[in-house]
């Protein structure tokens, strides 16, 4: 897995219009923007993720920033593309009726809610989230973006992605806890009616 120095050179000379620097942030990057369109867009996830790095390439060259902007950058296009289909698809995204106060989400409860399913099926259960929780989910713990650079994307205040992200997590976790618990055998109840029917005649 590159890390964000192999990041920043392969961005230096993706810039400078060097194709296999523009690989190297492609094969780096794409993943975590499929994940994320998976769930705005997921009948046409792959289209749009194409659709976006044709038109990064296209605007790279007037690109100033560092790796972390870059993928602000990247995924703010995707969101506007996927923002695009929907409405040539008749649907739009939802977004949040008023801004939230901030308040402090922890990584960890990311990390815990997500590593304890499988990457599809945790994009199952984001999907499933109000949109907007489901977008800062995806953004802070999938793409590793801070609520600022993730506000950027949505073109939200942090505060309003934090608070988000933290009650899609909680959302998550609850239903992860409620998945774990051995389901209540109704055993008894057959037994007593069972009995009451071999007496009745």
């Amino acid at each position: 897995m590159l890390d964000g120095q192999d990041i920043a050179d392969a961005l230096d000379g993706a810039v400078h219009g060097d194709e296999a620097s523009f690989t190297v942030l492609w094969r780096a990057l794409n993943p975590p923007l499929l994940r994320y369109l998976r769930v705005l867009i997921p009948a046409a996830c792959e289209d749009v993720a194409s659709e976006t790095w044709l038109q990064a390439s296209r605007d790279l060259g007037g690109f100033t920033g560092d790796a972390r902007a870059f993928q602000v950058w990247l995924f703010r296009i995707a969101r506007n593309r996927a923002i695009d289909e929907g409405r040539r698809n008749r649907r739009t995204l939802d977004e949040p009726v008023a801004v939230l106060p901030e308040q402090r989400s922890t990584d960890d409860t990311a990390r815990d809610a997500l590593t304890a399913m499988a990457t599809r099926r945790a994009l199952a259960a984001i999907a499933e989230l109000p949109r907007d929780q489901a977008e800062a989910v995806l953004l802070r713990a999938v793409a590793g973006l801070s609520a600022e650079q993730a506000g950027s994307v949505v073109g939200k205040r942090a505060g309003a992605v934090r608070v988000a992200a933290m009650r899609g997590l909680r959302t998550l976790k609850k239903r992860l806890d409620k998945a774990a618990e051995p389901e209540k055998s109704p055993v008894k109840g057959i037994a007593r009616t069972g009995s009451r029917a071999g007496v009745t005649r």
